[in-house]
């Protein structure tokens, strides 16, 4: 089954910079509807107000972390299926446990390349 590029992404991060770069990243790889969350509430509301067919969030964001949006998505009957890839500048063993416990489907370290999120996108939605 092929990968739909069309598919909905949010990414969410509180460091706008990094929104472009992953969102660069992602139209280079092909996807072409990326959206855009400046924080983990923000996320939420957007991701029950459409349809998403993946989010790629931040660890490390206030008010609400990445860990905690993961939290709230596994835990919304409307949300819990879509895959959710964390990015975190930390790779702390307790720290993928978590995410690993919290039902994430994939994990990113920053600093990261177009290839490394290809594979992350692989693992999680299928070869493309």
């Amino acid at each position: 089954m092929a990968v739909d590029m069309g598919l909905n992404i949010l990414i969410v991060d509180d460091y706008k910079t990094m929104l472009r770069i992953v969102e660069n990243l992602l139209k280079q790889l092909g996807f072409t509807n990326v959206y855009q969350a400046t924080d983990g509430s923000m996320a939420l509301k957007m991701l029950r107000d459409g349809a998403f067919g993946l989010i790629i969030s931040d660890w490390n964001m206030e008010p609400m972390t990445g860990l905690q949006l993961l939290k709230e998505v596994r835990a919304d009957r409307k949300l819990n299926t879509v895959p959710f890839i964390m990015v975190t500048a930390e790779s702390k063993v307790e720290n993928v446990a978590a995410a690993k416990e919290a039902g994430v489907n994939n994990y990113i370290v920053k600093p990261f390349n177009a290839e490394t999120l290809k594979q992350k996108l692989s693992a999680v939605l299928g070869a493309f």
